[in-house]
């Protein structure tokens, strides 16, 4: 009952699970940070609000990873006084690591892979495209706080009755998009993609990959 398996007790299933998450929240942040190195390497559109986030850049003298922390303090700020319940663990990692670790991956990839052929490139953007769905997807099943960015359409999601998840973070995606367009930030048909599909992807891998593994790794 209630997920605990035969032979547990309540408080060490809540201590399992307690663990499960904080797990899952670590791994979902750090792999999309990775995520986002594969997009950068592709050259074919960077994920919507990366998109936002690189035109804004463009205007600044700083690195991305820096930049990167010091936006998403801002809208950490934001967060704060509209559904400070979505701040946690994860949102943490998000301000502070998420950016460099970005760096990171696209160096090393850069390393590994020198010569950009366009059949490399698609297949690093799909890969791109599909850890970066997944990754969510863990950290929001942690529920120890999600990306600043990613609160911001939860949020309005729980507080409509009528609209689901999804269009909500489509629309946001789309806005992000066009700014980000708008101040010389790469567009491209990953771009596309993950604006019109991370959402519907992102509730496929919560319902099929992410909450299955939380209930199996608490039991």
């Amino acid at each position: 009952m209630n997920g605990i398996s035969q032979g547990q007790t309540a408080p060490e299933y809540g201590r399992r699970k307690i663990r499960a998450r904080i797990l899952m929240s670590i791994l979902g942040v750090s792999i999309s940070g990775v995520a986002v190195g594969f997009f950068s390497y592709s050259e074919l559109g960077l994920d919507p609000f990366q998109c936002f986030a690189h035109g804004i850049w463009n205007r600044t003298p700083l690195s991305f990873g820096t930049w990167y922390m010091l936006l998403n303090a801002a809208l950490l700020a934001l967060v704060f006084f509209i559904n400070r319940s979505k701040i946690g663990l994860g949102t943490l990692i998000n301000l502070f690591l998420l950016g460099y670790i970005a760096e990171a991956s696209e160096k090393l990839l850069l390393y590994l892979f020198p010569d950009k052929t366009i059949p490399l490139r698609a297949a690093m953007l799909a890969v791109g495209i599909v850890v970066m769905c997944l990754s969510s997807a863990l950290y929001y099943t942690a529920d120890l706080g999600v990306s600043t960015y990613d609160a911001l359409a939860i949020t309005m999601a729980e507080h409509s009755e009528k609209i689901p998840f999804r269009v909500f973070r489509i629309t946001l995606d789309l806005c992000c998009v066009l700014i980000g367009w708008s101040q010389g930030a790469a567009v491209g048909i990953g771009t596309i993609v993950t604006a019109f599909f991370m959402g519907p992807l992102i509730d496929f891998f919560r319902h099929t990959v992410s909450e299955p593994l939380l209930k199996r790794a608490a039991s």
